[in-house]
């Protein structure tokens, strides 16, 4: 039995996380671990070799692929959080995770979650900076404004992950058992019965911050992108500048896609297993198709890799 009731506590021992029903020993069982195994191992493989290949090669020292690799590291960092213990839990059968571990997952998760979505943004800003201001792009994204944003970034989401962890420190659960396959704030809430109130306000406050905005700015740019691919007659250099903003809109929206997809389900025990689907899909599916996105439609990427290994 994997849940026990628990009576108006704050701290509990242990979480149990039960990760799409499947008990040990069946076939789906063994398939999913070894689907996850090798999704983990694709994503860390790829995202390696986007990072290698940008440092390696001095022609792609330049803002895009700096916020490409960065991109990379963060693609890492999710599923490094969340797959390992996964696979720990669909091997051994022991779902059972420490408060302060599950904790301690939650805040890297929302740490990489928030800057992927600011990471995303400041991509759209070069994409926007490159095409309606090309004269000044040095000028306006040069080398340290780009470390800057890169601080600001990571920084960014340490104080997003801080302050929203610190809130479900004040939340009373009445059970121990998640329908997650990690630690998430929402499957937390979902096992509360008091003390949600400062959770909400510091989630919608953060919401507004760390993925309204950035996600308005996207639009934004993107808006001022279109009139001036607009304006331009010739339909070859139309196609060639919607080219290059044609991978970030991809790994956009498949990201946003899914990441809201999963949030705007309601907390119900019909759609806790299409929650998961939904939140794998975000959380390891999407880092491992990000590189290869990227890589299969630049042109420079492919000739730097096919370089570096021949």
């Amino acid at each position: 039995m994997y849940s026990f009731p628990m009576e108006n506590t704050t701290s509990p021992l242990d979480v149990h996380m039960l990760p799409f029903f499947i008990k040990t020993g069946n076939t789906l069982f063994i398939l999913s671990s070894i689907y996850f195994f090798f999704i983990y191992l694709i994503g860390i493989l790829v995202n390696i070799a986007i990072i290698a290949v940008i440092c390696l090669d001095p022609h792609l020292h330049t803002p895009m692929y700096l916020f490409l690799c960065n991109l990379s590291v963060i693609d890492i960092s999710y599923t490094t959080v969340t797959i390992p213990k996964l696979l720990h839990i669909l091997i051994s059968g022991n779902n059972s995770v420490s408060f302060t571990q599950c904790l301690i997952q939650m805040y890297f998760m929302l740490q990489a979650a928030s800057a992927e979505g600011n990471i995303l943004f400041i991509m759209a800003y070069d994409r926007y900076v490159a095409i309606c201001h090309p004269l000044h792009y040095h000028h306006i994204l040069n080398k340290k404004i780009c470390i800057l944003l890169i601080i600001v970034i990571w920084l960014g989401g340490c104080v997003n992950s801080s302050i929203i962890t610190i809130s479900v420190l004040k939340i009373i659960f009445c059970s121990v058992t998640i329908h997650q396959f990690f630690c998430d704030a929402k499957a937390l809430v979902n096992i509360s019965c008091g003390g949600t109130e400062m959770f909400y306000i510091v989630f919608y406050a953060e919401y507004l911050v760390f993925g309204l905005c950035p996600v308005m700015c996207n639009l934004m740019s993107y808006v001022k992108i279109i009139r001036i691919i607009q304006r331009i007659k010739s339909k070859d250099g139309r196609r060639k500048i919607f080219s290059t903003c044609s991978s970030h809109l991809i790994v956009m929206a498949i990201y946003y896609g899914s990441g809201v997809s999963a949030y705007m389900i309601p907390p119900s025990d019909r759609y806790d297993l299409l929650e998961q689907i939904l939140t794998i899909f975000y959380t390891t599916v999407v880092p491992m198709l990000n590189p290869l996105i990227y890589s299969l439609r630049n042109k420079e990427v492919k000739k730097s890799f096919l370089k570096l290994v021949l």
